[in-house]
């Protein structure tokens, strides 16, 4: 995992960034503003973690992406261009297909978002942004986020104890492999009840949640978040007006089509432009931060 300096912002323009791009990526079924925010999102998710999200592209998303496109047109017969009826009399459309692509890449869009923001929104951060509004609630979600990755840890070890007694799920027949099974999962199905008392007795022991209650943060609001935000902000506003004019609108049925608002090619083409831009902010912002590493320790 490399260095991110995007996530040495503030906890304020991590949550704002991800809330705009996710709801953008959610929404915006253009085949430009697909292919940017995918290109853009995995992108990232390299940067952040390494091989795992090749793996993760490979094993996870490409089939995903291929299943989704494959099935759409199995159920959805509307489009004008036919291309081949299927064997039960039902056309094969070209915008089914094309919709069915799109579809499976803004899903698969969402996730690697989604992703990168599981990557860069800690726990400490949830608990900040959330700690003085609703404590419970975030008091839960850091603990849901946290959740994976420590039973993950917790079950290998585990394991890998059971193992050294010759009771791992490697271990014997099939009956005795799925008796050791039951076992680790009983074991860990225990560990996460013990860990969920003993958390909120303590998080209670120190007061958390009571009224006038002052917490101690490493996070400060300085003139680069104010900057980001700002940045964040116009992109935002810039690509709202650009959604009220119908610059991002595409339509799959009846026929392929680009639904213009009017507006000039200079005007869609900026844009465009604007909504790369936000996308690829984090790169940009870790980029120019490697820069300046890498020229400091020249000089040293």
């Amino acid at each position: 995992m490399s260095r991110d300096a995007f996530s040495s912002f503030h906890p304020l323009v991590n949550m704002l960034y991800f809330m705009v791009v996710i709801g953008f990526a959610m929404f915006f079924m253009h085949p430009i503003c697909l292919c940017i925010s995918l290109v853009c999102s995995f992108a990232y998710a390299l940067y952040l973690n390494g091989k795992k999200a090749v793996r993760m592209g490979l094993i996870f998303l490409l089939p995903m992406l291929i299943l989704t496109a494959l099935l759409n047109p199995l159920f959805n017969h509307q489009g004008a261009t036919i291309l081949v009826y299927l064997p039960g009399g039902n056309p094969l459309t070209l915008e089914s297909i094309m919709y069915g692509i799109a579809a499976s890449v803004m899903l698969i869009t969402v996730i690697s978002w989604f992703s990168c923001f599981n990557a860069v929104m800690t726990s400490d951060k949830f608990v900040y942004l959330l700690g003085r509004i609703i404590p419970a609630l975030s008091l839960i979600l850091s603990m849901a986020l946290r959740f994976v990755p420590r039973f993950r840890a917790q079950i290998n070890v585990v394991s890998n104890a059971q193992k050294c007694i010759g009771q791992d799920v490697t271990n014997g027949n099939i009956l005795r492999r799925a008796k050791h099974g039951m076992k680790i999962l009983s074991i860990m199905v225990t560990w996460a009840l013990e860990n969920a008392i003993e958390t909120a007795d303590s998080m209670k022991s120190r007061g958390y949640g009571l009224p006038g209650r002052t917490a101690f943060s490493i996070f400060r609001f300085d003139k680069r978040d104010g900057r980001a935000m700002v940045f964040i902000l116009i992109c935002a506003a810039a690509i709202l007006a650009g959604a009220v004019l119908e610059v991002y609108r595409f339509r799959y049925f009846p026929t392929i089509r680009h639904i213009s608002g009017g507006g000039s090619v200079l005007w869609t083409a900026l844009l465009f432009v604007i909504y790369f831009a936000l996308c690829i902010f984090p790169l940009i912002v870790n980029i120019k931060e490697d820069i300046n590493w890498k020229r400091i320790k020249s000089k040293i």
